[in-house]
């Protein structure tokens, strides 16, 4: 089977620590579209949080973001496809957060809000404020999240973040069973709550079938539990060294991490 497509998570997979791309990926990912792969950001970012990696990658095929919960056309700055939260599943997860002393970020329409400058809204906060202005995301401080969700037109996620992990496991329980939300983990602090039925590898899936292709035809990179809907049925899932063991264990190949030239290497030694 020919591999056709490079599906690519940014944060711990193509992102350094640092949030940068390394120069030997990037060279490396510009041959392989010269030799005719597409290659595809499959995110749990907002579309408004990856304009950097976009430009920088020089693609024009849309994002997967939001773990799948929508497909983005960046050129023309529309929404292609979406199962987002309704207002009610918003209010009714804020309700289950207040109960349990959880903050978050909700991501709506065009803008990530937040009541509570927690630490990872710190982080995000300083990354956005260097950028250059015209490639800043929207991050916005608001009295109400209950009223931002009311008169949002589309809310994408929550993403929740806090020092005890238990509570975290102990939240996510709950968000899952009484209100039968999806929820992943992004990170080894972070858990994203999203409609049920999205991921990363169903949106992936229905893209590669609108354009005549398999999921065979996929070569996926990622490191975290929520990339495994698409390194499973992936042609090839390669995991990145600094990944779980139990994220390695369910790929096909385990790389070197995120700070070395891991990617690049795959790619010339796999693909081209």
């Amino acid at each position: 089977m020919t591999r056709r497509i490079i599906a690519l998570d940014l944060d711990g997979t193509l992102l350094t620590p640092q949030k940068t791309i390394l120069p030997a990926s990037l060279e490396a990912l510009q041959q392989a579209r010269q030799a005719g792969y597409q290659v595809l950001i499959v995110t749990g970012r907002h579309h408004v949080a990856i304009h950097p990696f976009y430009r920088a990658l020089e693609l024009t095929t849309p994002a997967i973001c939001c773990n799948g919960t929508y497909l983005y056309d960046y050129p023309a700055k529309r929404v292609l496809a979406a199962d987002p939260l309704s207002a009610s599943q918003a209010l009714a997860t804020l309700d289950l957060l207040e109960s349990q002393q959880i903050h978050g970020l909700m991501y709506v329409d065009d803008e990530m809000l937040y009541e509570t400058p927690t630490g990872h809204v710190e982080r995000t906060r300083n990354w956005a404020l260097s950028l250059p202005e015209d490639q800043r995301p929207t991050f916005r401080q608001v009295d109400s999240l209950r009223d931002a969700a009311r008169s949002a037109q589309a809310i994408w996620k929550f993403a929740l973040t806090g020092e005890s992990i238990s509570r975290l496991q102990e939240t996510t329980a709950l968000l899952e069973g009484e209100l039968n939300l999806a929820c992943e983990w992004s990170w080894h602090d972070q858990v994203d709550v999203a409609q049920a039925g999205n991921s990363k590898g169903k949106r992936l899936a229905q893209w590669v079938e609108s354009q005549g292709m398999t999921m065979d035809q996929v070569v996926a990179f990622g490191d975290n539990y929520n990339d495994l809907s698409m390194l499973e049925p992936a042609g090839i899932g390669f995991a990145m060294g600094n990944a779980d063991d139990a994220i390695k264990a369910r790929a096909d190949i385990t790389i070197g991490t995120n700070e070395e030239n891991s990617i690049a290497d795959a790619i010339r030694r796999y693909l081209l």
